[in-house]
C-alpha cells in the first residue's frame, strides 16, 4: 500500500510539474534558457514553437478546405500560386536564419541592445526586397503561370489570385522575419499569439469572401487571396506594436534610429546562406510541379492537397527544430558548446518519435486525409499515392530538419546550402525527371525522388554535424 502511494504521489508531483511548465511555456517566461535544465529549456521553447508553425499551417489547410468546394482547376491554381511565391518564404525564412543566428547569438552574450539592433536592420532589410517582389507579381502574374505551365485560358481567369498573393508579399516576409526575432530571442510564446491572430481572421474571412455569406461579396479565389493577406497583415500590425510598446527582450523603443552598415553586412552574409537554401530547396519544388503538370490537373490536385497535408504536420516539426537552433545560437553567446550539442541530440530524437508515428498513419490510410479536402475519385486517388510515398522518408527528415537548424542557429548557413545543392538539384530533379518520363513511372516517380533526396540529406547532415565545426563558428 505504502508503495502505491508513493508511485501514485510521485505521478501526480510529475503531472502537477508539467501543467505548470506548459502554462509558463504558452504564456511565455523570462527565464535564462542558457543555465536551466536542457530538457526543460526545450520544453518551454518547443510548445509555442510547435504551436506557432500549427498556426502557419492551418493557413494552408484553411484556403484548401473552402477552395476545394470551387473544383480542380481552383486548386491547381493555389497550388500553382504556393510554388511561384515559394521565391517570397524562401527570402523571409533565410532573413529569418541569418537574423536568428545574430540575435540568438546577442542574447546568449546579454547584449539585448544590439539584439535589438540587429532586429531594426533586418525588418528594413526584408521591406526593401518585398517591394521588388510585389511589382513583379502585380505586373507579370499571367505570364508567370504560361510558364507554369496553366492552359492561356485558366490563367486569364484566374491570374488575379497570384496578383494579390505576391503584390502583397510584405506582410509573409515581416511575418517571418519579426516572429524570428521574437522566437531567437526567448519569446516564443509571442511569436505563437501573433499566428493566432492571423488565423482567426483568416478563418473568418475566407468563407465570408469565397462564398458571399452576409454581407460580404462572393468573390470565389479571389476572396481567398484577400482573406489570407488581411489576415496576415493584422498579425504583422501586431508584430510591431509588440516590437514597440511589448515589455520582452526584445523592444525598439529607445534604440537608435540611424543605420549601421555593418549590421546590414552580417545580415546579409548570414542570410544570404539561408536564402540560398530555401531558393535551392523552393526551386526544387517548382520545378517538380512542372514536371508534374505534365500529368493533368488531377495529379497537381492530389499534390496540392496531400502537400499541404504533409506541411500541417512537418511545420510543428519545425518547430520543434526552431527550438535547437535558438538554443544553440544561445548557448554559443555563452561559450557552452557541449550544451548546445546536447540540445540539438534531444531535440532530434523527439522529432523522429512524433514524425515517425504521423508517418505510420499516412501510410496505413492515406485516402482518409485526402477525403477530409474533396471527394473526388481521382483526385483522391492521385493524392493517395503522393501522400503515402513522400510520408516513407519521414523519419530521417525528422532528424535532418533538426540538424538544418542547428547548423543555421551557430550561424553556419552556408553548409545546408551547399547540402541543398547536392541533394536537391544534383539527386533529386534529373532522378524526377528520369523515373517520371524516362522510366515511365509518371508521377510515382517524382515522389520517389523526394524521398530518396530528403533522405540524403540527413545522412549528410548528421555526417557533417558529427565532425563538430559548427561549434567554432563566429557571429
Amino acid at each position: 500500500m505504502n508503495n502505491f502511494h508513493y508511485h501514485y504521489h510521485r505521478r501526480l508531483r510529475f503531472f502537477k510539474k508539467l501543467k505548470k511548465d506548459l502554462a509558463e511555456s504558452i504564456a511565455g517566461t523570462d527565464r535564462d534558457f542558457t543555465t536551466m535544465k536542457i530538457s526543460r529549456a526545450i520544453f518551454l521553447l518547443s510548445i509555442p514553437m510547435v504551436l506557432e508553425m500549427v498556426m502557419e499551417s492551418v493557413f494552408a489547410v484553411v484556403d484548401i478546405f473552402f477552395v476545394s468546394r470551387l473544383g480542380a482547376d481552383a486548386v491547381a491554381m493555389v497550388g500553382i500560386t504556393e510554388s511561384l511565391i515559394t521565391v517570397v518564404y524562401a527570402i523571409g525564412i533565410g532573413l529569418g536564419a541569418g537574423t536568428m543566428a545574430l540575435v540568438a547569438r546577442r542574447i546568449g552574450e546579454k547584449r539585448r541592445d544590439q539584439a535589438a539592433r540587429v532586429g531594426y536592420h533586418a525588418i528594413l532589410l526584408g521591406l526593401f526586397v518585398s517591394l521588388w517582389i510585389a511589382l513583379a507579381g502585380i505586373y507579370y502574374s499571367e505570364e508567370l503561370l504560361l510558364i507554369m505551365g496553366i492552359d492561356a485560358d485558366i490563367a486569364a481567369e484566374y491570374a488575379v489570385y497570384p496578383t494579390i498573393m505576391i503584390g502583397t508579399n510584405a506582410v509573409i516576409m515581416m511575418l517571418f522575419i519579426i516572429n524570428a526575432i521574437f522566437r531567437s530571442s526567448g519569446d516564443a510564446a509571442l511569436s505563437m499569439r501573433i499566428l493566432w491572430v492571423a488565423n482567426i481572421f483568416n478563418i473568418i474571412l475566407d468563407p465570408c469572401l469565397i462564398f458571399g455569406l452576409g454581407p460580404f461579396p462572393e468573390l470565389g479565389l479571389k476572396g481567398a487571396a484577400i482573406a489570407t493577406s488581411v489576415g496576415r497583415g493584422l498579425a504583422v500590425l501586431y508584430q510591431f506594436y509588440m516590437l514597440y510598446y511589448g515589455k520582452k527582450r526584445i523592444s525598439l523603443r529607445g534604440i537608435r534610429w540611424r543605420l549601421e552598415f555593418g549590421i546590414f553586412r552580417k545580415l546579409v552574409r548570414l542570410s544570404a546562406g539561408g536564402i540560398g537554401q530555401m531558393l535551392i530547396t523552393e526551386s526544387s519544388w517548382i520545378i517538380l510541379v512542372r514536371i508534374l503538370a505534365e500529368f493533368g490537373s488531377t495529379v497537381i490536385a492530389g499534390y496540392t492537397i496531400a502537400l499541404r497535408i504533409i506541411l500541417f504536420i512537418l511545420l510543428p516539426a519545425f518547430g520543434l527544430s526552431n527550438a535547437a537552433g535558438t538554443l544553440v545560437g544561445q548557448n554559443l553567446g555563452a561559450r557552452q558548446p557541449d550544451r548546445a550539442q546536447s540540445s540539438v541530440w534531444i531535440t532530434g530524437v523527439v522529432n523522429m518519435v512524433f514524425l515517425g508515428f504521423v508517418a505510420l498513419l499516412f501510410v496505413l490510410n492515406p485516402g482518409y486525409f485526402i477525403r477530409l479536402f474533396i471527394e473526388d475519385p481521382e483526385v483522391v486517388a492521385a493524392g493517395k499515392i503522393c501522400l503515402r510515398t513522400i510520408s516513407y522518408g519521414f523519419i530521417f527528415y525528422a532528424l535532418g530538419m533538426v540538424m538544418v537548424q542547428a547548423f543555421n542557429g551557430s550561424g553556419d548557413t552556408f553548409t545546408p546550402m551547399k547540402i541543398n545543392v547536392i541533394c536537391f538539384w544534383i539527386i533529386e530533379i534529373p532522378l524526377a525527371y528520369l523515373l517520371a518520363v524516362t522510366f515511365g513511372l509518371a508521377e510515382r516517380g517524382v515522389y520517389l525522388s523526394i524521398l530518396i533526396s530528403e533522405t540524403s540529406m540527413t545522412v549528410i547532415s548528421l555526417w557533417i554535424f558529427q565532425r563538430g565545426r559548427w561549434k567554432l563558428n563566429q557571429v
